[in-house]
């Protein structure tokens, strides 16, 4: 009896045992079986397309294709290779790159080309049975239309590294070795929105790990595209500004519609091609990058910092309405006659024979450096250096991309003795109210800028995609009357006006208004940045383009930068209001055939 319960009671645990394998887990151990047996290759989803504020392709991806082999013999592979030659350009010393990878995996897929072309792959499709060991897998190819002309902007995709791997972000997102991440610029920013979900071709393996075969197309999970997005950018504008900027000269240029944030054009130059990066540097072209002096990867416009000089004027002149210290008409005591002296220093003006009296208007007008010498002494260095805090001049302007810098701006008294180690001398506010000293702004926030004096006072945080839903992050608000704006922009009108710094840059169709910058800078003396920064529009209207530009060492910002400015607005209001740009004939200068000074 105790012998038949016994058997009875392992009969029934062989049977419960039995069942929960079978049906219980069943599903469960077909698919560790199933994982055991086969391995991914994975199939990259193609990255969302990018568009620019008119429905033009800024980035996209195009077919593109892995070329890989089975494994096999090394006499099979060399022969397969030798085969390929012809059709993927491979070079003998790729062959030979490619014997020694398979050395040292020799149960793997040979990887021989990430980067076949549609053409090639067709080719071999069509001599399919001369490589059955031929394993195809798409890879879509990252596309940039307007090449060097976006490559700050845009930035560029690479393989990620293992560094990157351990990072929050792609860890949650549950990234693998060997996926293709935005490295820079707007690839980077809105690398989650592009990526899509990757597919995978299997192959099959044995107890071994080694490659046997492949699973039927059919098969395959196919990729999800990544969602695409639509930028402020205007693509013929940007093009534009790639065009136009001076050939052998390092320096910037901005757009912006005015008090909305919507960045219209962002160019850094020296620039690159972000259609060399895809698919991997070159060592070469990587070392060129990084060792170039002339720095083509730095995205000045939103990276390069720079004194304002006299385009911070404005700024002065602002706070100094607001404040009550002057109004429109005043007249300093000590009119201009080419320097003066304040607390035991000597400053001069830019014209050594002087202005003479003028009221505020005209100072911006002509520039002159008296008028706010005394305007700054008037209002002190503690009261200047928390208005032009506040007015945001010592932070970031919140714009979306990956790397911004902020501003150099002193918070006050106490910032000089922390940042330097000294008090600092009355007259110390002389050099802040003309955009010199410990100031130093990028393009990107004085665009800002001068985009919230074209409109009602404010300006959003700068941004690059439609609908951004961090444009109001940090939004510049002047808090100034509209009498205070209308003050500002008479003398902004009067610079490209007859007399003004500006006039040679006027335009035929369209008013003009804005400010020239001659930039100190400590690597070369007796080359200052030369700046121009304003806004234009149909006369009599309200301003419809913001646009700063600085050329470094450009000397004069009425002879190097005002025209660039000029020409990028008047590209602008052509294309918006349907006239046509004639490149040639733009600011008065040019059409008058003369040089400005």
């Amino acid at each position: 009896m105790c012998a038949l319960f016994a058997i009875s009671f392992v009969v029934a645990t062989l049977l419960t045992a039995f069942f929960q394998t079978q049906v219980v887990s069943g599903s469960q151990y077909m698919v560790m079986s199933e994982d055991n047996r086969l391995r991914p290759v994975v199939i990259p989803a193609p990255r969302g397309t990018i568009y620019d504020r008119n429905g033009e392709i800024v980035a996209t991806s195009i077919p593109g294709f892995a070329v890989m082999l089975m494994p096999g013999t090394a006499e099979v592979i060399k022969e397969t290779l030798v085969d390929l030659q012809p059709f993927l350009g491979l070079a003998n010393e790729d062959i030979e790159k490619l014997l020694e990878t398979r050395a040292g995996r020799p149960h793997d897929l040979l990887e021989v080309t990430t980067d076949a072309t549609f053409s090639q792959v067709a080719t071999l499709e069509e001599r399919r049975t001369s490589f059955p060991n031929l394993l195809v897998v798409d890879r879509p190819k990252r596309y940039y239309p307007a090449g060097a002309a976006i490559g700050h902007m845009i930035g560029y995709v690479a393989e990620i590294s293992k560094e990157q791997l351990q990072l929050p972000e792609y860890k949650e997102a549950e990234y693998q070795q060997g996926r293709w991440i935005g490295k820079a610029g707007l690839e980077k920013q809105y690398e989650f929105s592009l990526s899509g979900t990757d597919g995978a071709r299997y192959v099959e393996v044995d107890a071994r790990g080694k490659v046997i075969g492949m699973l039927a197309p059919e098969q395959a999970k196919k990729p999800k595209a990544g969602k695409d997005i639509r930028l402020t950018l205007d693509l013929d504008l940007q093009r534009f500004a790639h065009s136009i900027f001076p050939k052998g000269m390092n320096g910037a240029i901005v757009a912006m519609v005015p008090s909305t944030g919507e960045v219209l054009a962002l160019y850094s130059h020296p620039t690159f091609d972000p259609n060399e990066l895809v698919r991997g540097i070159s060592p070469q072209l990587w070392t060129s990058l990084n060792t170039d002096s002339r720095r083509p990867l730095l995205n000045r416009a939103t990276a390069g910092i720079y004194a304002p000089g006299s385009t911070f004027k404005l700024a002065t002149a602002l706070i100094g309405l607001e404040r009550g210290v002057i109004t429109p008409e005043t007249k300093m005591p000590y009119g201009c006659s080419g320097g003066m002296s304040y607390a035991g220093r000597y400053s001069r003006c830019w014209k050594k024979e002087g202005h003479g009296s003028l009221d505020l208007a005209a100072a911006i007008q002509h520039s002159c450096n008296v008028y706010f010498y005394q305007l700054g002494i008037w209002l002190g260095l503690s009261q200047l250096s928390a208005e032009g805090t506040r007015l945001g001049f010592s932070r970031t302007t919140g714009i979306d991309l990956p790397t911004e810098e902020e501003g150099t701006f002193p918070a006050g008294t106490e910032w000089y003795r922390k940042r330097f180690g000294w008090t600092p001398t009355p007259s110390e506010v002389m050099s802040l109210a003309i955009g010199q000293g410990p100031n130093a702004q990028t393009p990107l926030r004085m665009t800002q800028f001068f985009s919230a004096l074209a409109g009602n006072g404010t300006a959003p945080s700068p941004h690059l995609i439609v609908n951004s839903a961090s444009a109001r992050a940090l939004e510049t608000d002047l808090r100034v009357s509209r009498p205070t704006l209308v003050a500002v922009r008479e003398g902004m009108a009067r610079v490209t006006e007859p007399g003004g710094t500006a006039y040679m840059s006027s335009l035929k169709r369209w008013k003009l208004y804005g400010k020239t910058g001659t930039s100190q800078n400590s690597q070369d003396l007796k080359r200052p940045h030369a700046w121009f920064a304003g806004f234009a529009g149909p006369r009599d209207r309200d301003p419809e383009i913001a646009v700063a530009a600085i050329v470094e060492f450009g000397e004069h910002g009425s002879s190097a930068a005002a025209p660039l400015a000029a020409k990028i607005a008047d590209f602008y209001l052509n294309k918006k209001h349907g006239f046509k740009t004639d490149p040639t004939q733009q600011t008065l200068a040019e059409r008058l055939g003369v040089k400005p000074e």
